[in-house]
């Protein structure tokens, strides 16, 4: 009986043991804590607690699947050794303090659906690399500092339903090809700079056959509840 007991234990302890992320995925958490200034967020992660424990992080047969970190005072920049959250399925920062620039690795988050920092203070370009998230569904950059153009490499996400950019720096045109993607529900770009944005919402409304309102922030409305906002010059 007693053997039989110390075997039961010694599962239960190997069980606890293993069911764990990996060290790899559990580094790039803590690195993520280090260079935003986690010992100061409104909901801070006990280090020397399992990482279930954690606030805001989602587990899925021990890989991190989800970070939802909304208002919790997240202050610095993404660390690139993000990219080793392999499983990652949500990073929803929205409405914190994160500077700096988006990290090109983001884009090997290749199981990535929502990838969200609406109200930060992000600023240089939208890497290139993030047309490789051929998975993602939303994507919320919206009231940044974001310059540049929008990659002509977005036209990969062909899964995307909500495009929202609303608010930056951002300049030059808007690929076309994202206009005619018929997953798109929500399209937000209002100010920016955009040069196109009458070319692109003709091509958008070839495909959601749905009314237009020229105005400064227009919106058009489909059965497909599609809210679409696109910037257009102040005389219109």
């Amino acid at each position: 009986m007693k053997k039989q007991l110390l075997t039961l234990l010694f599962i239960a302890f190997c069980t606890t043991l293993f069911a764990q992320v990996s060290v790899q995925e559990k580094q790039a958490l803590i690195d993520f804590y280090n260079a935003t200034n986690g010992d100061n967020w409104n909901s801070s992660w006990e280090l020397d607690q399992p990482v279930s424990e954690w606030q805001g992080i989602t587990l899925e047969n021990n890989n991190v699947t989800g970070i939802t970190l909304l208002f919790n005072n997240v202050e610095g920049t993404i660390p690139s050794s993000i990219e080793n959250l392999t499983n990652l399925e949500t990073l929803e920062l929205s409405f914190n303090k994160i500077n700096g620039e988006l990290p090109a690795s983001i884009g090997n988050l290749t199981n990535l659906e929502i990838l969200a920092l609406n109200g930060n203070s992000v600023s240089g370009t939208i890497p290139a690399s993030f047309g490789n998230l051929t998975q993602l569904k939303q994507f919320h950059l919206s009231s940044n500092k974001l310059t540049g153009t929008i990659p002509a490499t977005l036209q990969n996400l062909k899964q995307l339903e909500v495009f929202n950019v609303f608010d930056n720096q951002l300049s030059g045109i808007l690929p076309t090809d994202l206009a005619q993607n018929n997953n798109l529900k929500e399209l937000m770009v209002a100010e920016n700079n955009f040069t196109n944005p009458e070319m692109f919402s003709m091509i958008l409304l070839s495909h959601s056959g749905a009314l237009l309102d020229l105005t400064k922030e227009p919106s058009i409305t489909s059965p497909a509840n599609s809210i679409i906002a696109i910037e257009t010059s102040d005389d219109e």
